[in-house]
């Protein structure tokens, strides 16, 4: 054996002994990516029914918004109408107060004043 093929075999073992040394991180770096493969999967048929599901709750939700909008219009149609009655009545009342008020306020007193003037004799012709 010559000088150079112990060299040739030193260099030899030195390159298997690196492909050993390699080949247990590499091993180890391919668990771990089929694992990350793995749970890839995993996630992708576990998000499928999640979606679905959610895509029929945001159905849901869009038919619940639609019929809350015509609820609300309806409320808007009715206090409108809520508005325009008492905008009415307070009319009324100032028409009547105008027409009838004074006159009725006059009457009033007026009998007021009657009925004191007859309660009042009657009360002193007792009072005697």
């Amino acid at each position: 054996m010559t000088l150079g093929e112990v060299a040739g075999l030193i260099a030899a073992v030195a390159a298997v002994a690196l492909v050993a040394f390699s080949a247990v991180p590499l091993l180890k770096l391919g668990r771990v990516l089929e694992e990350t493969r793995l749970a890839v999967r995993d996630i992708g048929h576990n998000t499928v029914p999640i979606l679905v599901e959610l895509k029929g709750t945001v159905t849901a939700t869009n038919d619940e918004l639609g019929k809350l909008s015509l609820v609300t219009n309806d409320i808007a149609k009715v206090s409108a109408n809520a508005s325009v009655v008492s905008e009415n009545a307070a009319q009324l009342s100032t028409v009547f107060s105008s027409t009838l008020g004074g006159p009725l306020i006059k009457t009033a007193a007026f009998t007021y004043g009657v009925r004191q003037a007859v309660t009042g004799r009657s009360s002193k012709k007792r009072a005697k």
